[in-house]
């Protein structure tokens, strides 16, 4: 028939190329964006997803008017801390739509991606796409940035994985790095409650409440670089962790004098960080407020 069912045989005396990765950072995605993957997704997010996520993490959700400016159409950041495995679907049921159904989430190559089975389940279900965390890699932020410049919007934990004590970890600067390449803004998130759930070494979840804070969005400005606009973000993302403890009022004071508390909890050994978090885990928001338009 003439056809190349397979590939050529590499000549003697020449190194044969590397075969393509199929697992980790390596692992194809583009299937998952396509229309029947969208529809199954679309099924499995509005389905089961949102049960189990009412089921077991009962969301508050507030600030979602902060994002009533942005087009709908643009593809938009969303930034999150990061304490479970709850939170990926816990933001996915809450980002709302149309930004919901065109959405991508950046996961740990080296987590979700292990396995052929497991990169599919994560790309089918949650619209994942690999992001090597151990290194900088220069195809995980092109093809992150490719779907932001085709509007597709990205979720992304800038703190690279699960807090290991249930306190925050500093942010690294992939969100704002996209956000100066390609112009999108940035919607800083504040969960809370999630850690309690299902916190690392956890062996199955505990239902409880959680509090999803959305924030006012973030536009790349003149002269910023990754270092300042992630800056910016983390610092949006704290105060937004103040506002969920205390309220709107106290929490914009605190931040005007410069006292917005840190998530990263104190210096010292991992005793003095745990007596301290408990503290933190005690705290509860008291009702639900609206935020006044200062413009």
């Amino acid at each position: 028939m003439g056809f190349p069912w397979r590939a050529a045989a590499t000549p003697r005396g020449v190194a044969p190329l590397p075969e393509k990765g199929r697992t980790g950072a390596d692992f194809e995605t583009a299937w998952a964006r396509r229309l029947p993957a969208r529809l199954a997704r679309v099924l499995i997010v509005e389905g089961p997803m949102r049960g189990a996520v009412r089921g077991v993490a009962n969301p508050e959700r507030t600030g979602l008017d902060r994002l009533s400016d942005l087009d709908t159409k643009k593809a938009v950041i969303f930034a999150a801390n990061h304490h479970s495995h709850v939170d990926a679907p816990l933001l996915i049921t809450s980002v709302p739509e149309p930004w919901r159904h065109r959405l991508v989430v950046g996961a740990a190559a080296d987590y979700f991606f292990a396995t052929r089975f497991t990169g599919a389940l994560s790309a089918l279900a949650m619209g994942a796409i690999p992001i090597d965390r151990s290194r900088v890699n220069r195809r995980s932020g092109d093809l992150a940035a490719d779907l932001l410049e085709d509007d597709w919007s990205i979720l992304i934990f800038p703190e690279g994985g699960r807090s290991p004590d249930g306190w925050g970890q500093p942010f690294r600067g992939g969100a704002a790095y996209l956000s100066v390449r390609t112009g999108a803004p940035v919607v800083p998130i504040h969960l809370e409650g999630t850690v309690r759930i299902m916190g690392r070494g956890m062996n199955r979840p505990r239902p409880g409440r959680t509090l999803v804070t959305f924030g006012n969005p973030l536009f790349p400005q003149p002269g910023d670089d990754a270092r300042s606009l992630g800056a910016r973000i983390e610092h949006a993302v704290y105060r937004l962790a103040d506002e969920a403890a205390t309220d709107w009022w106290a929490a914009s004071r605190r931040a005007a004098r410069g006292e917005t508390p840190m998530l990263t909890g104190p210096e010292g050994p991992s005793w003095r960080r745990a007596w301290a978090l408990g503290d933190r885990k005690g705290r509860r928001r008291k009702a639900s407020r609206s935020w006044p338009n200062l413009d």
